[in-house]
């Protein structure tokens, strides 16, 4: 291998360690729904978003606080040096897409019947590092 290349490869690991990710897949709960919390947080610091998520009356923010928790965990993971305060964490992207939708029928008057959509979603969140990254 080069010397750039190598330069190259060792600058986007160093960069990749300043960043960690958590994923949710399919998740019982609509992607509007999700959406509606998710923002709430979005670009927040890590503590901050935190006690967003605590104290919201969503049923979605019980799921996403603990997906934010696990983020924190795999960045910590990568970092075990690092102190997580020091490093002023943030959540750099959330991202909530459509997952599989459960098709259901439901009886209508006449001998018809309505299609019901149970929709799913995958959520991803990208927490970051501010003391290296700048954005």
């Amino acid at each position: 291998m080069g010397v750039r290349k190598r330069e190259m490869a060792e600058r986007i690991k160093e960069e990749k360690k300043q960043i960690a990710f958590a994923k949710l897949n399919n998740c019982p709960t609509s992607p509007r729904k999700m959406r509606l919390v998710a923002d709430l947080v979005r670009g927040e610091k890590v503590e901050r978003a935190l006690h967003i998520l605590r104290f919201s009356q969503k049923e979605a923010a019980r799921r996403l606080e603990k997906l934010l928790l696990s983020a924190i965990a795999n960045w910590q993971a990568k970092n075990e040096d690092a102190n997580i305060e020091d490093a002023d964490l943030f959540v750099k992207e959330i991202r909530v897409d459509g997952g599989s939708m459960l098709k259901r029928l439901r009886p209508a008057p006449q001998g018809r019947a309505h299609r019901i959509r149970k929709r799913s979603n995958h959520v991803t969140i990208v927490v970051a590092a501010k003391n290296n990254t700048q954005s």
